[in-house]
């Protein structure tokens, strides 16, 4: 995994009004924890920050006044409406380390065309080196039967990856696909709870607690 650098600047003033000023200004409050330090209040460039977010776990150099240390984004606030990013917890990290992330699953193929892939998890627990986290892992599908399970135990992990997930926990399966019949009890039941109530009768509301 590449590292991206980026400037930081010490940060001393606190509190919303302070927070919404860094914003205004584009960039990014962001706190730095992690080896029993105290934790670092920074300030990071807003853009920068967005764009490296975009990578799953990016490995931050972070640079700047008295800061000189790789982080892994831990926590991250954004807008709820416009999406920019409105603070970020960073844990510090060293070269040979291990720690614990969540590596995205992707598939790739088609299963049996009577079949219908169900994939229930779309990340995975491993452990590895802070510096040579895998980008994710990938599941080749490719005509699979129906009743085929694949767990975390089937994953083929990046070399230097661990499993942490438990091993049993189920990423995908092949299922039937629904049949008429059921697709058309599936549309009836749902046309029914929408179905107004006979006239002259109102539903009653539930009793309160």
């Amino acid at each position: 995994m590449s590292e991206v650098r980026i400037a930081a600047e010490p940060r001393t003033t606190f509190g919303k009004g302070a927070a919404r000023k860094i914003r205004r200004s584009d960039k990014v409050p962001a706190v730095l924890y992690g080896h029993g330090i105290d934790p670092k209040h920074l300030t990071l460039p807003g853009h920068e920050v967005l764009l490296a977010l975009r990578t799953p776990n990016v490995l931050i150099h972070l640079k700047g006044e008295g800061v000189d240390e790789l982080a892994l984004p831990k926590g991250v606030q954004r807008d709820p409406i416009k999406g920019f990013v409105e603070h970020v917890d960073l844990l510090l990290v060293k070269r040979g380390e291990k720690v614990t992330v969540e590596i995205p699953v992707t598939t790739v193929g088609d299963v049996n065309s009577e079949g219908l892939l169900d994939q229930q998890l779309v990340s995975v627990a491993v452990e590895a080196e802070a510096t040579h986290i895998p980008t994710g892992v990938e599941v080749d599908v490719e005509g699979l039967e129906i009743g085929t399970v694949i767990t975390a135990a089937d994953l083929k992990l990046p070399q230097g990856a661990t499993l942490v997930a438990d091993a049993e926990t189920v990423i995908l399966q092949v299922i039937n696909k629904p049949t008429e019949a059921v697709e058309e009890e599936a549309g009836e039941a749902a046309e029914g709870e929408t179905a107004e109530a006979p006239e002259g009768e109102t539903a009653e509301a539930p009793a309160a607690e």
